[in-house]
């Protein structure tokens, strides 16, 4: 099959600056990985850039047959330039350009970017979710919060300006920090003090649930996951203990909620829910992860790996659940060509 891994790198490939850049960008080994597993299982592949050069591009290279129908798929790594709802950018486009691509639609990224959204949603679905408020400016009320709280931007990920504070002073430090940084308000979330443990997902009818990952803090004083433990940048980062060790009643109950964020959100394909269990064994959801890292290093394929699937394995299953939710069935059978080693990715260009 012929397979468009897309993602974004560059930030000039628009007609105008408009909205706060994308602070996340796949990095060049991750992408060069996924390319190299696809071209493991025999697929033609190609990497390209999801700005506006992408429609050209792209009807190159899956130009329809004389049917009409799809030539092959778009692998999305692809979390946008600018704006808001970034993520949901280039799916629009494939949509509008009529070619497959894998992962949520730009429903379930929109709602699954915007944490107080997603959360009520996922209240709506009975999914337990810490109380919380969005404050676009410091001294706004707080309503029934009481401290300690979460303070994050409301449509980032990875951990982008989170913080735990302790008092009104902090909380409205921390807000105005991330309207001024971020250029959004804050989602004010109560904090749960206990265990964190991350779910993975893969598929559609039916949805699998991989073996959760813990997140184990040991006995660092800062138990909430930051950007420089997400990044690898931290000397005490979390170890990641796979399977978590939650017991029978537990993880039947983390998995059922795991799975009705996954449906409340529409997601699609794969995706990651970050949960927190309070002291009484009580398990939170705190948010969910639409486009789950492929990164070497993350909890997705720490947990897709425990389930036996090895890192060319998830790629290309993440490609058949997509390829089954368009057509049906399975992709159509693929055989490399000889001495064909594929694209490989510069560091300077990537």
């Amino acid at each position: 099959m012929k397979i468009a891994v897309v993602r974004n790198r560059r930030r000039d490939g628009v007609i105008a600056r408009l909205g706060r850049p994308s602070p996340e960008t796949y990095g060049r080994k991750s992408v060069q990985r996924v390319i190299d597993a696809l071209r493991e299982e025999g697929h033609e592949v190609v990497c390209l850039e999801g700005d506006k050069t992408l429609f050209e591009a792209l009807e190159r290279f899956l130009a329809p047959g004389p049917d009409g129908g799809a030539a092959g798929l778009v692998l999305n790594m692809a979390y946008g330039i600018q704006g808001d709802a970034r993520y949901t950018h280039v799916p629009a486009m494939l949509e509008a350009a009529g070619v497959p691509y894998t992962g949520a639609g730009p429903l379930g990224h929109a709602v699954s970017l915007d944490k107080a959204v997603a959360k009520v949603l996922m209240t709506d679905e009975g999914v337990p979710t810490p109380a919380f408020a969005v404050m676009a400016a410091p001294g706004e009320p707080l309503g029934e919060l009481g401290f300690q709280l979460v303070v994050k931007p409301l449509h980032e990920s990875t951990s982008y300006g989170l913080c735990l504070v302790r008092s009104r002073g902090e909380l409205d430090a921390a807000v105005a920090g991330i309207v001024d940084e971020y250029d959004q308000p804050a989602l004010v979330e109560a904090y749960v003090a206990g265990r964190e443990v991350c779910v993975g997902l893969l598929g559609n009818r039916p949805v699998s649930v991989l073996p959760p990952v813990e997140l184990d803090f040991g006995d660092r004083g800062s138990r909430v996951v930051s950007f420089d433990d997400k990044y690898h940048r931290s000397d005490d980062e979390p170890a990641k203990v796979c399977p978590a060790p939650l017991g029978e009643e537990l993880m039947r109950r983390v998995e059922d909620i795991a799975l009705g964020t996954f449906r409340a959100c529409h997601c699609r394909d794969y995706a990651r829910v970050d949960i927190r269990i309070d002291g009484e064994g009580r398990p939170w959801v705190l948010e969910i992860n639409s486009m789950a890292s492929l990164g070497a290093g993350g909890s997705f394929v720490r947990a897709a790996e425990r389930a036996g699937y090895p890192f060319a394995a998830l790629v290309n299953r993440i490609v058949e659940v997509a390829w089954e939710r368009y057509a049906g069935g399975p992709p159509p059978p693929v055989e490399r060509a000889a001495g064909d080693d594929g694209p490989r990715l510069a560091p300077a260009a990537a």
